[in-house]
């Protein structure tokens, strides 16, 4: 059976609120997380796209929310999704007025936004307990409507050893790991994406096999 990839993906706008943002017409995907976590990687990595994320130097300096229209190939179905890539939170760098904005922007957007079917968090493998994450997902755990789903995944997994990376998945059962550098993860992160939106079925056997 074929795995699920990406063949278009390209940057559409970017949006400082909900206001200004896309029209609520396709189901999206949001990628939120700290600052420094690998975001931009990740979303590069899963799209196949070298630079399709800009990663800035300054952790906090992209304040925009940002919208990528892809599409997906499996099974000889295309399936359009729409990735949202939210500002990195947890950073110090920026005017108090900036970021009481900012939060307030972002706030709405996440608890408003209608077209949002899943909340991607990216968490720093080595460091699972930051208590900023924690709080993001305790506060959002607060208003997530039936139809929304939220996954942890942990990137930078090649930093850590076989002991510390089994420990994770005691801890986080339901995570899935990635690494950007040795591109490991994805295919499972893509096939939540799918299974979510659409209701892909990715433990079905084969025909032929459940004939025998």
């Amino acid at each position: 059976m074929s795995s699920p990839r990406i063949v278009e993906a390209s940057f559409i706008k970017s949006a400082q609120s909900i206001a200004d943002s896309l029209p609520e017409d396709m189901s999206e995907v949001v990628f939120l997380g700290r600052s420094n976590v690998g975001k931009s990687s990740t979303l590069n990595g899963l799209t196949q796209r070298k630079n399709l994320a800009k990663s800035s130097a300054t952790p906090g300096k992209t304040q925009l929310i940002n919208f990528f229209e892809t599409r997906y190939l499996y099974e000889d179905q295309s399936y359009p999704v729409r990735f949202v890539d939210l500002p990195g939170f947890g950073y110090a760098k920026v005017s108090k007025s900036l970021k009481e904005v900012w939060q307030k922007n972002l706030v709405e957007f996440i608890m408003h936004r209608t077209s949002i079917r899943l909340f991607i968090h990216l968490r720093d493998a080595r460091h699972p307990h930051a208590k900023i994450d924690d709080d993001v997902q305790a506060y959002i755990s607060e208003f997530i409507r039936p139809d929304q789903r939220y996954l942890t995944v942990f990137t930078k997994i090649d930093k850590l050893n076989q002991k510390e990376r089994n420990k994770l998945k005691r801890e986080f059962p339901g995570s899935i790991t990635v690494s950007n550098l040795k591109k490991s993860g994805f295919e499972r992160v893509h096939k939540e994406i799918l299974s979510t939106i659409f209701g892909l079925d990715f433990n079905q056997k084969p025909k032929e096999d459940m004939k025998a």
